[in-house]
């Protein structure tokens, strides 16, 4: 037998049919289980506004005495129409400086107004790159630690973008690379590293900002350019975001290279790069360094003992010689994760679980402690 369903609108009908029928106040209220003020409230509600009196009404309060006055919202709605791009606390100080004797409502009520009228759109949420976490290695010997990045984009004569790849090594600040590329891409990007490799050798640790191609998105914060610089016994080191101070000798080389050769940019990519070429000969080789006590990073740079493998190297061959099993668990961990994306990014549509998080987080954690040690 399955238990007998009803609703409040029912039993009212009920109780007002019973009450018509001629049951008494006191019969109705122990028959529905309900005080005889509540029998009284609905047969009033009946016999003045019939069946619809038996509905609910609104709780709403008719009147607000904090309640933004119409015409103030119309003033406001006026101005966000002919100033499309300010947001309400630009808008609010705008008004204020016009008409200061009107009391003008708070930024989150002009927002809630305006979004009402549909003149705000939401803002698309950006993914961050995960935060990195370790200490830097000091820059205490040439190839200790170098920098990467793309310096500042600018259009040749021809139109098209230059996006040029330096990469610099810290403590001698000698410029390694200096190449004008059409697009900052990973299929673009490796190569130059690579070449650099085989022609300065490995570096212990490459810094760099959190941008495309040297950070991903995903949980480790990792790219398929530092996943591979992992395989190479290169740690992968990232400033925090907003602050490229973290990065400042490389930053600061970008200011004089900006210089001397983007002011004016050149017609083509052919000449803007023997324009490169030249400023990294000069920047090397004859500009003396006030870091390096008046001497030139040239003078100051080595070469690195560590060379380009032809062969790469899995990584528990890397992990071995460290004896750190938390260091080799985890690289399996990294390989596990990397053999379904590459990248550290998650197939579209896909959602990690709390454990693979933590996994993939714990991993990330100890290949770079391990590197560190």
């Amino acid at each position: 037998m399955t238990w007998r369903k009803t609703k409040p609108m029912e039993e009212r009908l009920k109780l007002i049919a019973d009450q018509l029928a001629g049951y008494s106040v006191t019969e109705l209220s122990v028959i529905y289980g309900v005080t005889r003020k509540t029998v009284y409230k609905w047969i009033e509600r009946y016999n003045r506004l019939g069946q619809d009196g038996l509905k609910e009404f609104c709780r709403a309060p008719v009147n607000h005495p904090n309640q933004t006055d119409e015409e103030i919202i119309g003033r406001l709605v006026e101005a966000k129409l002919l100033h499309m791009n300010w947001g309400p606390k630009k808008l609010l100080d705008f008004l204020n400086m016009r008409q200061p004797q009107i009391k003008w409502p708070s930024v989150c009520t002009a927002e809630k107004w305006l979004k009402r009228r549909g003149l705000v759109k939401d803002r698309r949420l950006r993914k961050m790159t995960p935060s990195y976490s370790e200490p830097f290695l000091a820059c205490d010997a040439p190839n200790k630690v170098w920098s990467a990045d793309y310096k500042g984009q600018f259009k040749t004569g021809d139109g098209r973008w230059c996006y040029p790849l330096t990469i610099t090594d810290n403590m001698s600040r000698y410029l390694l690379t200096c190449k004008g590329l059409y697009s900052p891409c990973h299929a673009d990007t490796r190569p130059w590293f690579e070449w650099a490799f085989r022609e300065f050798g490995l570096p212990e640790a490459i810094r760099t900002d959190n941008g495309t191609p040297f950070a991903g998105r995903g949980v480790t914060g990792f790219s398929r350019l530092s996943v591979w610089w992992i395989k190479l016994d290169i740690r992968p080191e990232r400033i925090e975001s907003g602050k490229p101070q973290q990065n400042g000798r490389h930053e600061r080389m970008h200011r004089t290279l900006k210089q001397d050769t983007a002011k004016p940019p050149k017609p083509d990519m052919d000449r803007q790069q023997l324009r490169f070429d030249e400023f990294r000969h000069e920047y090397n080789y004859d500009r003396p360094h006030e870091a390096l006590d008046k001497k030139t990073p040239a003078s100051v740079y080595e070469l690195s003992p560590k060379r380009f493998p032809e062969k790469l190297r899995e990584p528990e061959s890397i992990t071995a010689s460290r004896s750190e099993p938390s260091a080799t668990a985890a690289i399996s961990v990294l390989k596990e994760t990397t053999s379904s994306s590459p990248s550290f990014w998650p197939e579209k549509g896909s959602v990690l679980s709390r454990q693979q998080m933590e996994n993939t987080k714990s991993a990330s954690a100890s290949i770079l402690s391990a590197y560190s040690t």
